[in-house]
């Protein structure tokens, strides 16, 4: 009678295959799993489909540890990324939070290109980061071979106060 019963359990295959359904079903309704923990979470759905026993439970914790799914930092599996991937976007977000950072649109930013010898380019960026005069004129700077570009929302003041500062223009 044993035999009869086991046989109407699902495959482990089969039960990682509804394990990953089920995940991937509550990630694009949900944007991420807010149900699903541990093996005993997926039981009322295997048991809809399945009649209820000790060995249906281990099979699906065998489907579950077959498929090593990681687990975000509340502890709820992640279907979509793997661990490497995920520790990796754990350390990002670590480090964003430190770093206080934030992204910015440059679309309504213009370019302007600073010629100037690559022996001092390092020095003339650490000094403008430095300088009170030039705060708030450029969004960011990068050098660049030749020279440094400063994007700025507001270039015709960059060009005045560079100017200003002994900058001149370019014919």
């Amino acid at each position: 009678m044993s035999q009869n019963k086991f046989s109407k359990n699902p495959s482990r295959e089969t039960c990682e295959s509804i394990i990953r359904r089920i995940l991937t079903a509550e990630i694009g309704e949900r944007g991420s799993n807010e149900h699903f923990r541990q093996a005993a979470d997926f039981m009322p759905y295997f048991e809809s489909l399945y009649p209820a026993s000790d060995s249906l439970s281990k099979q699906v914790q065998r489907a579950i540890k077959s498929l090593g799914l990681p687990k975000d930092e509340r502890g709820y599996f992640v279907i979509n990324k793997s661990p490497l991937q995920l520790k990796q976007d754990q350390e990002l977000k670590r480090i964003f939070g430190l770093a206080a950072s934030a992204s910015f649109d440059l679309s309504d930013c213009e370019a302007l290109f600073l010629e100037i010898q690559d022996t001092y380019a390092d020095y003339l960026m650490h000094l403008m980061t430095e300088s009170e005069s030039l705060k708030g004129t450029y969004v960011t700077m990068q050098k660049t071979c030749n020279g440094i570009i400063l994007y700025t929302r507001n270039k015709e003041q960059a060009l005045k106060i560079l100017r200003q500062l002994g900058c001149s223009e370019s014919q």
